[in-house]
Formats: C-alpha cells, sequence, structure tokens
C-alpha cells in the first residue's frame, strides 16, 4: 500500500511484531503463515497420538514387557547351543573364520567351552539350558530369534542401540515412539514405565527411555524406589496439605507454566511438564492401587518367586508389570542386573548363574500368570540385552561382548510360539542366516502394535524422522500361522 492510501483506511505504516508466531503470520506478505500452520498442525498431531492414537494395520499386541538383561547375557550357554564349541574348546578360533573386532582386545584367546546342561522342551522340543528351567516349561511359547546382530560394541553404544535404533545418544527411545503412535491406554498411568531391580544406575540412564527429537511428554516414567511401599517417588501428598489446598496450587502452577509456554510455543519440556504435573494428581488417586501388591494372593506372590531374596526384586517389578499393562500401559521396560551385572568378563558360571536364577522364576511367573488371565494374546513379551557374548574366551574364564551374533526371544502378542528363527554360525559368533538387525527388532515390535516403522514418522528441523532410522522390517517367520 502507498502511504497515502494507508493513511486515508486508518491502517498504520508499520506494525510492531510482538513475538515469532507474529513475524511468521506477517512475513512476506503473510507467507510465513503457511510455516505456522506446518508447525501447528505438527503440535497437533503430537497432542492427538497421546490422547487418541491410532494404528496403521490391524494390531496382535497392545502392549509391550521388555525383560532387558543389562550387560549382555550369553547365547551360548542359554538358548543358542553350539556342541562344535566344546569340540575344539581350548583352540583358538579358526583360521577359516573373520577375526573379530571385540571390545577388550583380546586376540588369539582360546574357544570357551560352555558347561551347561541342555534338554529339548515342549511339543517344539526347542534347546534350552538348565540355566533357565523355569521358562524353558514355556517353550512353546518362545520365538527364539537366534540371528540378531548390530554395532553396539560397548555397553553405551549397545544400550543406545538398543533402545534407541542408533548407537548415538539423542534419539527417542522405542517406548517413546511406541507411546507417541498408540497415545496410553490409562489417562490416570504413565503411558511408558520403567523399572528396575536394584538401585546402581542402568547405563546411559534417561537416555535409554528418553524422548529425544519427539515432545517431551512421550518419555518414560521411572517407577520404583529402595521403599516396596512407596514404588512411585513423590507421589503421596504431605499429610499437612489438603486436597483443595493442593488443588489450588496445581491451579496456579499451571497457569504460570501456560503464560510462560504461550511465549515459547516451540518448547514442548513445558507443556509435558504441565501435563506432567496433572498426571502427577491424577496418579494420587490410581496410582497407589495399581502398585499395591497386597491385593495379590499368596499363590501369586509365590508364583512370581516373591518368597525367595534372590528372586523377589525381580519377581516384583515382573508383578508390577503384569498389573500395570492390566490397566492399560502400553510399553513397560525391566532392567535385570542394573549397572550392567551381567556382563561377564572374568567368571562367567558364577555370574550368569546367580542373574539367570534371579530371572528365571519370575520370568516364567509372569508368562504363566498373563496366560491364565487371557493376557498373553494381547501383550508382547520380549527379552535379551544389549548384545551377547564371545565363544573365545576372555581371562580365562569369561566371555567378552559379542555385537555380532546373538539370542532374543518373544512371546505373546500375536507371535508364533515354538520355534527358531535364524542361526549364528558353529561357534556361534557371526549370525548367518535369517539375519536379523535391531532394527529389525524394533519394526517387528512396532509392527505388532500395529504401526508401520516406515510410515511413522516426526517432522524434526524440515526432516522425516523414523523410529528405525529409515531401516528395518518386520521379521515375518514371527506371524501367528494360520
Amino acid at each position: 500500500m502507498t502511504s497515502s492510501l494507508c493513511d486515508r483506511i486508518g491502517v498504520p505504516h508499520h506494525r510492531i511484531l510482538r513475538d515469532r508466531r507474529d513475524f511468521l503470520v506477517n512475513a512476506g506478505a503473510g507467507f510465513g503463515a503457511l510455516a505456522l500452520r506446518s508447525m501447528l498442525a505438527q503440535q497437533s498431531a503430537a497432542a492427538g497420538t497421546l490422547a487418541g492414537g491410532g494404528v496403521h494395520h490391524a494390531a496382535t499386541a497392545k502392549s509391550v514387557i521388555f525383560l532387558f538383561m543389562e550387560g549382555g547375557p550369553s547365547q551360548l550357554d542359554t538358548f543358542d547351543r553350539k556342541p562344535l564349541l566344546n569340540e575344539l574348546a581350548g583352540q583358538p578360533l579358526p583360521s577359516s573364520f573373520k577375526e573379530p573386532i571385540t571390545a577388550m582386545g583380546e586376540k588369539n584367546t582360546a574357544l570357551l567351552a560352555c558347561k551347561r546342561k541342555w534338554d529339548r522342551y515342549g511339543e517344539s522340543g526347542l534347546e534350552i539350558s538348565d540355566w533357565f528351567p523355569n521358562v524353558a516349561q514355556h517353550a512353546d511359547k518362545l520365538a527364539v530369534i537366534r540371528s540378531c546382530y548390530g554395532e553396539g560394541i560397548n555397553h553405551a553404544g549397545g544400550c543406545n542401540l538398543m533402545n534407541t535404533s542408533s548407537i548415538l545418544g539423542g534419539r527417542p527411545s522405542l517406548g517413546a515412539w511406541t507411546t507417541y503412535g498408540l497415545g496410553t491406554g490409562d489417562a490416570d498411568l504413565p503411558a511408558f514405565v520403567v523399572m528396575q531391580d536394584r538401585t546402581t544406575p542402568v547405563v546411559n540412564g534417561v537416555r535409554n527411555w528418553g524422548n529425544g527429537f519427539l515432545p517431551a511428554t512421550f518419555q518414560g516414567t521411572p517407577v520404583g524406589s529402595d521403599d516396596p511401599t512407596q514404588p512411585i517417588r513423590n507421589l503421596s501428598t504431605p499429610k499437612q496439605i489438603s486436597d483443595i489446598r493442593q488443588r489450588e496450587k496445581l491451579d496456579l502452577i499451571a497457569e504460570i507454566n501456560r503464560r510462560h509456554a504461550s511465549r515459547l510455543p516451540e518448547v514442548s519440556e513445558l507443556d509435558a511438564r504441565i501435563r506432567s504435573y496433572e498426571l502427577a494428581y491424577r496418579m494420587q488417586a490410581s496410582a497407589p492401587e495399581a502398585v499395591d501388591l497386597s491385593q495379590e494372593t499368596a499363590q501369586t506372590h509365590q508364583l512370581y518367586g516373591m518368597d525367595d531374596d534372590t528372586t523377589r526384586p525381580y519377581g516384583r517389578i515382573c508383578l508390577l508389570a503384569r498389573r500395570l499393562v492390566e490397566r492399560g500401559v502400553r510399553f513397560i521396560q525391566l532392567y535385570s542386573g542394573a549397572g550392567s551385572k551381567w556382563d561377564a568378563h572374568k567368571g562367567i558360571e558364577g555370574n550368569h548363574s546367580k542373574y539367570c536364577r534371579e530371572v528365571d522364576r519370575p520370568i516364567a511367573g509372569l508368562l504363566t500368570d498373563l496366560q491364565q488371565r487371557g493376557m498373553l494374546d494381547e501383550t508382547l513379551v520380549l527379552w535379551g540385552g544389549e548384545f551377547g557374548r564371545t565363544p573365545m574366551s576372555e581371562q580365562g574364564d569369561g566371555r567378552d561382548h559379542n555385537p555380532t551374533g546373538f539370542t532374543m526371544w518373544m512371546a505373546g502378542g500375536g507371535v508364533q510360539g515354538g520355534q527358531t528363527i535364524g542361526e549364528t554360525d558353529e561357534l556361534g559368533l557371526y549370525a548367518v542366516r535369517d539375519r536379523a538387525h535391531v532394527h529389525d527388532i524394533h519394526a517387528s515390535i512396532l509392527h505388532l502394535m500395529g504401526l508401520d516403522n516406515m510410515r511413522l514418522s516426526y517432522n524434526y528441523q524440515g526432516r522425516l524422522e523414523r523410529p528405525t532410522v529409515n531401516e528395518g522390517a518386520f521379521i515375518q517367520q514371527l506371524a501367528t500361522m494360520g
């Protein structure tokens, strides 16, 4: 407009832009509003998934329980028997094998025999070692994937990869992607929960269950504390604070946060803070009942190993997981051996005997309980660590990290049990048939939950990001036959 025309119709010659939103609306003759519209649509979509959710195809699983053996359990001594390993024990790795890169850098060490006893279980005849006698009773429920591999050679990278599909930190965790895509099944409980069997910090800490570049509201919620009577820290209202007083305080805090957030619409942590306060308030009514294990029968406690000091810690969080899944929690991760306790560089017999005993009965109890309650068909249970162990010895009686060929298993959630998928070589060092990268594992979990890993995306700084870094495919053998 000309200056004289502006004067005649009362339009100011210039306008003071108050904030970034004003700038986008008015910049370039209003063309910036297109960018603003895209940003707001993205923000709205993120909020909508949490509130409602949706699927790309029919789901067979509604929830995931990821049993994470932190430190790296040995596939060679648990679910992937290699007779040749014992025949060649004491000899170096045959020259026909490509020399692996090991975390600790040892070379030319002798092959270490497996001292376990093995048997076949169920109608399927799955071979499982005597370190998991109780889980073995569920052999016909298990799909044992023996050909897993990845690039995480150390614990930080391995845990990052297994949790976020990347060895580098900063990406959203699988649980965050799941809840972003599906939302929560219960508005009064977190959609994504993390628990551990001991107070030792988990490698990488919150990065394992973080939201990365997704809105902060999708990060995992740690549950559990030193006090079994208070599984969720700082949840109870102080006795001197009345319900009315607390509600007034929350309303005031929410109003202050909303005013602050209105000036910073791109900072999702502010919205997450508001949501977390409200969720915590609702949890004060619902969570105490959800985590109250005294409501369970003595028979159920015994089923999970709560009557034994050794199995009680993991049994407790397995039972809590069942109660939370029952109430609609989407994704639960249960850490065994928090602080890389499964990391058996030396003395693997003593190490794995201890930690297998801690989890075998609770895991079997969880599978039994879910099945008895008719929940296993729609609850996906996943077992594994960040990698496996080498067939070569370390320090004489231990095994080093092995990300090139290791085992995980799945049960429930529409998975066809009683089968093995893929193979490692004759010594269990490299995955060689039907290889399953960690991206494929993640893609398969999402698929069973009704999500397509290539269609589930988030526009981050102008680029569409996907949960499996644009790779990975559903492992077709997992699908229930018929």
